[in-house]
């Protein structure tokens, strides 16, 4: 089914549909913790921390339209950590709910020995079960659940880290 789909690395012309795909879960509440758009100025600086070699920023095509991101970012900064990254899996709202999620997930874990991480964390908030179950579907486990550290629209928010080791 995903055999029309083209997984490439990012390139900078990528960025407006990258921050598109990005603003449209702005509103639900459920996926990020910005409350406001962001433009292109803001998510530069963030484009150049990527790299195919290290740390990953992919796109995904469908019938020559972006449909997707993919980000592999480092935890913590800390060159110890270079082992673990975040990942993070956005998709346009024409594409949810087609198991394109799923799909993605695997790729980046099939991905993961060829960059040298050896864990892979999910940052998401704990109302955002349909992404929890996603992940746990995939063996990440619970490895923090941190209280009420987000406020979105007045309503205190917690955050998990799903973690698991890939090799």
């Amino acid at each position: 089914m995903f055999e029309e789909f083209i997984i490439r690395d990012a390139e900078i012309k990528d960025l407006e549909d990258i921050v598109h795909i990005y603003n449209t879960t702005i509103p639900s509440r459920m996926v990020t913790a910005d409350i406001e758009p962001i433009n292109v100025e803001n998510r530069t600086q963030w484009f150049h921390d990527h790299s195919p070699e290290f740390r990953p920023l992919w796109v995904v095509e469908h019938d020559g339209n972006i449909c997707a991101w993919v980000s592999f970012q480092s935890f913590y900064g800390r060159p110890a950590y270079n082992g673990t990254a975040e990942i993070s899996i956005y998709i346009h709202p024409d594409y949810r709910g087609k198991k394109l999620g799923k799909y993605l997930i695997q790729k980046a874990i099939d991905f993961c020995p060829n960059i040298g991480i050896k864990t892979l964390l999910g940052f998401i908030f704990a109302h955002n079960e349909p992404s929890v179950k996603l992940f746990n579907s995939f063996g990440f486990e619970k490895w923090a659940h941190l209280p009420n550290v987000a406020e979105l629209d007045g309503i205190e928010r917690d955050l998990l880290i799903l973690g698991k080791r890939i090799y």
